[in-house]
């Protein structure tokens, strides 16, 4: 099922996956700036987290929807986001505990307005620690800026961050989960494994008491070592 959401900067588009059984929770994707919702690991996500309980929301930014090439600057993207969000909110679609994430650029929105939003966690695939070739232009503050349970799904040849650069970024701090799947930034070599990666977290998030951070864990294969 797909709706439209009036947002300031034009409509935005939201795909809802409903789970089978009981909602566990919800679970809010936002995907990257060269692509939209359909790309390989966000639709094997959803598929998988759906069939473990969560309602998924994958949500299109207005810049797609208008069928621009180019997203917009940080701020524009956290703003078509957030007003998003509340429309759901204000729908009741927003039940259980509030997973939000994304791939690559979503991943960084899911970052940023966390804490605004009021998340439970946040779910990043692919995150873009540098642009190729500059890791002098690290983005690791914004995952260092998550206060929830945290979950990072890498490429194990992804050259915007690769997962030892996420593991130095993210080692000593608490509710922070690595995974390294086959790959590069894509994501397109293993989407199975990037599904297994990020229901293996979920079910995590979905078992921590509110207001205890998820057990810290480094990198692996499929499951954090």
């Amino acid at each position: 099922m797909t709706r439209d959401v009036d947002t300031p900067l034009g409509p935005a588009r939201v795909t809802v996956t409903e789970p089978a059984g009981a909602t566990v929770g919800t679970l809010v994707l936002g995907h990257g700036a060269g692509g939209g919702i359909g790309s390989a690991d966000l639709t094997a996500v959803t598929a998988d987290a759906a069939a473990a309980g969560w309602r998924v929301l994958g949500v299109e930014q207005p810049w797609r929807v208008a069928g621009r090439r180019i997203a917009p600057a940080p701020p524009r993207l956290d703003e078509g986001w957030t007003a998003v969000l509340a429309a759901l909110r204000d729908d009741g679609r927003l039940t259980g505990r509030l997973v939000l994430g994304g791939r690559s650029a979503g991943a960084r929105v899911a970052c940023r307005t966390a804490a605004a939003l009021g998340a439970d966690g946040v779910l990043c695939l692919a995150f873009p620690l540098h642009p190729p070739g500059r890791p002098e232009r690290s983005r690791a503050g914004e995952l260092t800026a998550v206060e929830v349970p945290l979950g990072v799904v890498q490429g194990e040849r992804d050259a915007l961050g690769r997962p030892e650069e996420l593991a130095a970024v993210l080692t000593g701090r608490p509710g922070a989960s690595l995974y390294a799947v086959p790959g590069d930034h894509a994501l397109t070599r293993s989407p199975d494994v990037v599904a297994l990666a990020a229901v293996d977290w979920l079910a995590g998030v979905a078992e921590v008491s509110p207001g205890d951070p998820a057990g810290v864990s480094g990198a692996g294969a499929a499951r954090p070592a």
